[in-house]
């Protein structure tokens, strides 16, 4: 199971245990699902986080960037006692979950976060932002500033750890995941390259820790063997719906992977594209192999999996907000008596107001693409713009010449003859 959470702007879900927390806009709420008859739930909305943080300001004093208290990222701990989030106004919460929900402290991080996640043995939260580097914080002293590990030159947009959090993987614009030891994260092991466009996803395998996946905006799914850069497989998204690939050139950007341990099955969601892809990693061979997909009816926001192997897939859809599906006969089911899903989809319909500001949203993807240009038809037009202004020049320096050219024949006529020609 992943114990993460989302981990970019837009409603997200999380599962740890029987805890499972789901977020939009600026608000998010907690429950142990697995506890349905239990009234426990839990709700925090960053606005009362504390003081807004000082922005950039122009050079008229006034404040160049707009900022919202909106959750972009957010995780659980592994063991699930903490919980962390990041905000639009540049704060990092932390809570304890238990033996109830306690916020910890409210810290200033320096730029925008895009990735977080919580060290296995709970003492740090490392966090990856827009200018590229990772911060570290510390939980056993929830009130100490960050400290700057490592640093690209390009916006991050994932950040994992190895299962015993010894390597550090990074993933940025520019098609880049990097490999660094944690403990001197100046130290780089491998870049795993080959991508064609931004690395949107990156996820280290618990049970095969020697595997990584990988996901871009290049529309494919990679495994690697990070340690030492190699690529072991490289699933193209676009051809799993043929008929429809071949209709339109739709580029399937994973926003959400989520693994189980039980069975080795991924479940990916890829950006306005209402359909859950389901793979399976063969542990004989340790290659990835397409199984299923659900299609659903309204817009995926998020995907996790519970330790028991069920697909919990968070919608665009007040009235079935939650679904949830279990493989029966090697087909994924959709499951609709399950009360701890009944408890959440409650929860989740009576607060349905912190998901309306992403109801109908566009892709947050599109500005990271690489722009393309037609550089042949810009070097045809500027030649020709040469030639034009080339002749019209000669056309110039010519004109003088054939004048004086009429007139020395004139003066020559009228002094042979005296009169005019």
């Amino acid at each position: 199971m992943e114990a993460a959470g989302a981990g970019s702007r837009g409603p997200g879900l999380a599962l740890c245990g029987g805890l499972m927390a789901a977020s939009g806009g600026s608000r998010f709420l907690a429950a142990r699902y697995q506890e349905p008859s239990m009234d426990d739930l839990f709700m925090y909305d960053c606005i009362t986080a504390g003081k807004k943080s000082q922005e950039d300001r122009g050079q008229d004093g006034q404040p160049a960037i707009k900022t919202s208290d909106d959750i972009l990222t957010f995780a659980f701990s592994s063991s699930g006692d903490y919980f962390a989030v990041t905000d639009d106004n540049k704060r990092l919460i932390l809570f304890r979950t238990k033996p109830c929900w306690e916020c910890l402290s409210v810290r200033s991080v320096v730029r925008r976060c895009t990735s977080l996640i919580i060290t296995s043995t709970e003492d740090k939260i490392l966090v990856a932002d827009k200018s590229g580097d990772v911060y570290s914080y510390s939980i056993t002293e929830p009130q100490k500033a960050g400290k700057v590990e490592l640093g690209h030159l390009s916006l991050l947009l994932d950040v994992a750890l190895s299962p015993d959090d010894q390597y550090i993987l990074t993933a940025d614009r520019d098609e880049k995941i990097r490999v660094s030891l944690t403990r001197a994260p100046h130290s780089i092991v491998s870049f795993c390259l080959g991508h064609r466009e931004f690395v949107s996803r990156i996820f280290v395998i618990p049970n095969f820790p020697d595997l990584m996946l990988s996901a871009s905006g290049d529309c494919t799914l990679r495994l690697w063997e990070y340690k030492s850069g190699k690529e072991v497989q490289c699933c193209h998204l676009n051809s799993l719906n043929r008929p429809e690939a071949t209709k339109n050139d739709k580029k399937y950007t994973v926003s959400r992977l989520a693994y189980c341990c039980q069975g080795n099955f991924i479940a990916i969601l890829c950006d306005c594209i209402p359909t859950v892809y389901i793979f399976q990693l063969d542990a004989a061979t340790q290659l990835l192999d397409y199984k299923h997909q659900i299609s659903l009816k309204h817009k995926g926001w998020d995907v996790v999996f519970e330790e028991s192997g069920g697909l919990w897939i968070l919608q665009e859809d007040k009235e079935a907000p939650l679904l949830l599906y279990r493989p029966v006969n090697g087909q994924w089911q959709p499951v609709a008596d399950d009360r701890g899903l009944m408890k959440m989809s409650k929860y989740l319909h009576d607060n349905w107001t912190m998901f309306e500001g992403s109801v109908g949203t566009e892709s947050c993807y599109s500005s990271l693409y690489k722009a393309s240009f037609d550089n042949m038809a810009v070097y045809l037009q500027k030649k020709e713009e040469r030639l034009q202004q080339q002749q019209k020049k000669k056309r110039k320096e010519l004109q003088p010449e054939s004048q004086r050219e009429t007139k020395k024949q004139i003066m020559s006529c009228i002094g042979k003859s005296g009169i005019d020609c």
